[in-house]
């Protein structure tokens, strides 16, 4: 039986003879398949080359670089098309009838009299009929090219050509890339070339050309190169893993090389994800117009706040696609990332994280370090605290925030002197509310020990417990949210689950961190302080900053303290970033929005703001100089009958009275954006949304298409 199914003729049966196949047999034989069922068809690099060698010119903050078409900075004017028709037509009949006056005499002849004076008599005279019609013809054509030349100029005609003639059908018409030259082509890895890793970059080559390369695969061993040039990585390891694995080398702990899915626009040469598109308004720049917004690291460097009630896209139009982007470069060992939302918030497969922190569910693999994964008393005192209180802390100037720190400090320190460890949240709990059991057994066993020092902090906190105005209470109310039958098994501190420390973002790790949403919001705030706490004092003390590190906050409701901005402040010089969103700046207090949106390099105001929230990002994005035009109608008044005669018919034709305009151009100073406008003018599924980069580029407010 061969492989096709039919029956070999062996031994004595011989072969039958075959014949010509006839219609009949033609229809009832399919052709022979080229690869077995289900077996994908062989890889093609051309879609990933052609990808790669897009172009990507520079452009503004906030362009989407990917083919992207620089436009000029200011709009050209542009004649209305009835107008410029209409005066091309005017212009070539005021040609035509100067032509037609000239021709037949009306205007005289002294319109050749340059021919006659700088032409000899021999020439206008002489018997050869073909050199008289080629002088006197060609002297006819010259002025009417003249002529053409001057009502041409008057009537636009340039201008007709350009937009209605065999231009716009150029531009209209796809236009064709140069193919890149051998020394520019990216797919050939010259950089890799120059500097004498040859094999591996023919390797590359040869992988990308075969289909058998993604996106993220290059984005990675460009990083992987970017290590080799620090000095972090030897050149002999980067050549064998790349000569060894192929497009596979330097792979991410995980062993992913890409997502299981993609929800948004992605482009990992440039680090940008597209959230939409620029809408064609008059309130845009004309170089913003009608082109793709997107953010990377370089954006996300300065922090994102969204603002916009339920509903308006902050998590299917911002959150999701920015998680994902970050997801993505860090399968490229370029990022690490930590999302925080509700659980069932919408931010993606469980498949596109390492880590999935599920707090509140018996299912969880991982737990949370309540304490950050420090071993410093203080700095963990200061980092629970301002998770356990830092929304009742002095929003004002001068505000006092480091009692609560000092509390916990006085108990952390002692238990972890006799224990080797920190206070479980019960125990937590307990050494707050003074119950004399765990305090004295912690304060025999630091007598034991002689921790002279240790003791005094004890006795200072014993002293302090019987005070009005002492904050363990308050502490100890706060504890008692964690500590709470649903929350039993977290929060460990003995070793014997997984805890999750916000220490490991030296390692491109994808972390998400699933919140209770239903019963427990109170705890929910706590534990989102306390990650945005972490967050900010982990990555100032990160190693390898060359990793962008970045925090997504799926609703930051009452996380906005006078700590947290000054965690957002710093966030910048550690090449980290954060991403908020809030349903209205009313859960942010007071004293505190200024500072908060003075903090954040990019603010987006999404449809549907109220208009004092619209009147504080107008605050923040300030005014322009721009020019103003007030039209002024007068009516005329005739004095003479002929004149009055002439007004009455006017009138009759016209319904109106004659009247003389009158235009005053004048420079004033605007709001960019007025809280009216942002309340009632921005379209549902758009955003306002200002932009500024980690080097200082600032992009005005925009009106973006969140579904372009």
């Amino acid at each position: 039986m061969d492989s096709d199914g039919t029956q070999d003729a062996r031994g004595t049966h011989a072969r039958p003879v075959p014949r010509p196949a006839g219609p009949a047999d033609a229809a009832a034989t399919p052709p022979r398949p080229t690869r077995a069922p289900g077996v994908p068809p062989m890889p093609d690099g051309s879609a990933f080359l052609a990808w790669l060698r897009a172009p990507r010119p520079e452009a503004a903050p906030g362009v989407w670089r990917f083919g992207y078409r620089p436009r000029p900075e200011q709009e050209p004017e542009r004649i209305p098309a009835r107008q410029l028709l209409s005066g091309a037509v005017i212009a070539f009949l005021v040609g035509w009838l100067v032509w037609s006056l000239l021709w037949n005499g009306y205007l005289g002849g002294w319109w050749v009299l340059p021919l006659e004076l700088f032409t000899p008599d021999s020439w206008r005279h002489s018997d050869d009929r073909v050199g008289n019609a080629f002088l006197w013809y060609g002297y006819y054509t010259l002025i009417a090219l003249a002529i053409m030349i001057v009502v041409g100029r008057l009537g636009r005609w340039g201008e007709v050509w350009r937009r209605y003639g065999l231009p716009a059908w150029q531009r209209a018409a796809p236009v064709h890339e140069r193919p890149p030259t051998p020394e520019e082509d990216p797919a050939r890895w010259n950089h890799l070339r120059a500097a004498g890793a040859t094999d591996a970059a023919d390797r590359l080559a040869a992988e990308a050309g075969r289909g058998l390369m993604r996106d993220v695969d290059h984005a990675r061993i460009a990083r992987a190169w970017q290590g080799v040039r620090s000095g972090r990585h030897s050149l002999a390891t980067f050549t064998a893993a790349v000569l060894t694995d192929g497009a596979a080398a330097c792979l991410h702990p995980s062993g992913d090389r890409d997502l299981p899915g993609r929800l948004a626009r992605h482009d990992l040469v440039t680090g940008q994800v597209r959230l939409g598109a620029t809408a064609d308004d008059p309130r845009n720049p004309y170089a913003y117009r009608d082109t793709g917004l997107a953010l990377g690291p370089d954006l996300l460097g300065t922090s994102l706040l969204a603002v916009g009630p339920a509903g308006s896209g902050k998590t299917a139009s911002v959150v999701w696609p920015l998680a994902e982007s970050l997801c993505l470069h860090a399968l490229a060992g370029r990022a690490a990332v930590v999302v925080v939302g509700a659980a069932g918030a919408g931010l993606g497969p469980v498949d596109a994280y390492d880590v999935v922190v599920r707090i509140g569910n018996p299912e969880s693999v991982y737990d949370l370090d309540l304490y950050g994964g420090t071993t410093d008393p203080d700095e963990a005192a200061a980092v629970l605290a301002e998770a356990l209180v830092g929304d009742l802390a002095d929003p004002h100037p001068g505000g006092d925030s480091r009692r609560p720190t000092t509390v916990l400090a006085q108990l952390l320190g002692p238990y972890r002197a006799v224990h080797g460890r920190f206070p479980s949240v019960a125990e937590l709990r307990q050494l707050l509310d003074g119950t004399p059991g765990p305090l004295g057994a912690l304060r025999k066993a630091l007598q034991d020990g002689g921790q002279e020092s240790l003791l005094r902090e004890l006795d200072a906190r014993e002293r302090q417990m019987g005070h009005p105005g002492d904050v363990g209470g308050v502490l100890a109310d706060r504890v008692a949210l964690l500590d709470r039958p649903a929350f039993a098994g977290f929060f460990d501190t003995s070793g014997q689950s997984r805890p999750f420390s916000l220490r490991a973002l030296d390692h491109p790790v994808r972390v998400r961190i699933d919140l209770p949403a239903r019963g427990h919001a109170d705890a929910s705030r706590i534990l989102a302080r306390l990650v945005l706490a972490q967050f900010t004092a982990s990555v100032a003390v990160r190693e390898d900053r060359s990793l962008f590190a970045c925090l997504v906050l799926d609703d930051a409701t009452g996380l906005i303290t006078p700590e947290a901005v000054r965690g957002i402040q710093r966030l910048r010089s550690g090449n980290a970033g954060a991403v908020l969103t809030l349903r209205t700046l009313d859960d942010v207090q007071r004293p505190l929005r200024g500072p908060l949106l003075g903090s954040i390099g990019c603010r987006m105001a999404l449809s549907g703001l109220t208009p004092w929230d619209g009147q504080d990002f107008a605050e923040v994005w300030g005014k322009e100089w721009i020019e103003a035009r007030d039209v002024t109608d007068r009516q005329i008044i005739a004095e003479t009958p002929a004149g009055k005669a002439v007004h009455m018919l006017r009138r009759v034709i016209t319904g109106h009275a004659p009247t003389a305009r009158a235009v005053t151009v004048r420079q004033v100073e605007r709001e960019r954006w007025s809280a009216s406008e942002l309340a009632h003018g921005v379209p549902p599924g758009h955003a306002v949304l200002s932009l500024t980069t980690v080097r200082g580029e600032h992009a005005p407010p925009l009106l973006v298409d969140l579904r372009g």
